[in-house]
């Protein structure tokens, strides 16, 4: 099985140097050992120490102590990833890690920049996100699950062993004998991707033995349709923009069938503020923005962690 791990690294052709998101777990310890191997002082580690647990120092420590047994420099950040009002704890936490790593791979006045940062999300983990956003009814954003690559702040960030499973992951770990700790909330079934992982992984492993490969692959479709809409919603909101090209107006939008008039509004609510708004949010706006044939007409919804108002002709959204 270990294989399947070989070749994903063998295949993996990042921009040098590079970060690798360590947190000192299996997988990140086996990521980071294969891309030190082939690119040997073009690796650095990049820790992020959420302080969500009582080990998290016990984490950093090993870390630290790993990385210089092994010659691989280790850049560290603690962050704090409380959630906003609307935001559930784990996308709080999910999005200070990135921020984080993406202020430990800008340079500093004595360390070099790094543009690539690699993450050991792996195919167990695409299909433990997969079936997540169905239970939650996702549309085809959801559904795409985690992408292999993208970029943010200027970085480019990979996911090189999204296809290859936990079970090859740790195959290839055990044949390097080097440590590693174990994360005990992974552990822990009150948190629904554990239950997942040690009840429903096993069962479609019984009864479709593929099953990581083929739900890997209608991720992949999905992510690929995805992109079509993202196309036609930039292309819309340039239609349906203000001059200043930061609000909808309200006449365009109706112009628009409603599918449409939702692409473009999830598009404007993501891409310049980061707010992806709940199917009933959504559809609640639509109803506003239909009933809007006056200029009395006033629109005032919550929308994710913030709220979307009607200022003259278009449309507004504000932080709480």
């Amino acid at each position: 099985m270990s294989i399947a791990f070989s070749q994903a690294i063998l295949h993996f052709s990042p921009q040098l140097p590079l970060g690798v998101a360590y947190s000192g777990g299996a997988d990140s310890t086996a990521l980071l050992l294969a891309c030190v191997g082939k690119w040997p002082g073009q690796v650095e580690a990049l820790h992020i120490n959420h302080g969500l647990q009582a080990a998290a120092p016990d984490f950093q420590r090993h870390c630290e102590d790993f990385c210089a047994r092994i010659g691989v420099p280790l850049r560290s950040a603690s962050v704090q990833a409380g959630a906003l009002p609307g935001q559930s704890p784990e996308d709080a936490a999910r999005k200070a890690r990135y921020l984080g790593l993406v202020d430990l791979a800008v340079a500093g006045a004595t360390t070099r920049a790094l543009p690539s940062i690699a993450i050991a999300q792996h195919a167990d983990d695409q299909v433990e996100t997969l079936l997540l956003a169905l239970s939650r009814g996702a549309g085809l954003a959801g559904l795409a699950a985690m992408p292999v690559h993208w970029q943010r702040s200027g970085l480019d960030f990979h996911r090189p062993l999204l296809g290859v499973s936990v079970t090859a992951i740790r195959d290839w770990l055990a044949r390097q004998h080097q440590p590693f700790v174990e994360d005990p909330t992974n552990r822990d079934e009150r948190f629904t991707r554990n239950r997942i992982r040690a009840r429903l992984l096993p069962a479609l492993a019984e009864v479709f033995p593929e099953f990581r490969d083929t739900f890997t692959r209608s991720s992949a479709h999905a992510a690929q349709a995805q992109a079509l809409l993202a196309e036609f919603a930039t292309l819309d909101f340039e239609r349906v923009s203000a001059p200043s090209g930061q609000h909808p107006l309200i006449d365009r939008l109706q112009a628009l069938s409603r599918p449409r008039q939702a692409n473009v509004l999830r598009h404007w609510l993501k891409t310049r503020f980061g707010c992806v708004p709940s199917a009933a949010q959504l559809e609640e706006l639509l109803a506003q923005v239909a009933a809007c044939t006056t200029r009395g007409h006033q629109i005032h919804l919550k929308i994710g962690y913030g709220h979307v108002r009607r200022e003259g002709d278009g449309l507004a959204w504000y932080n709480l």
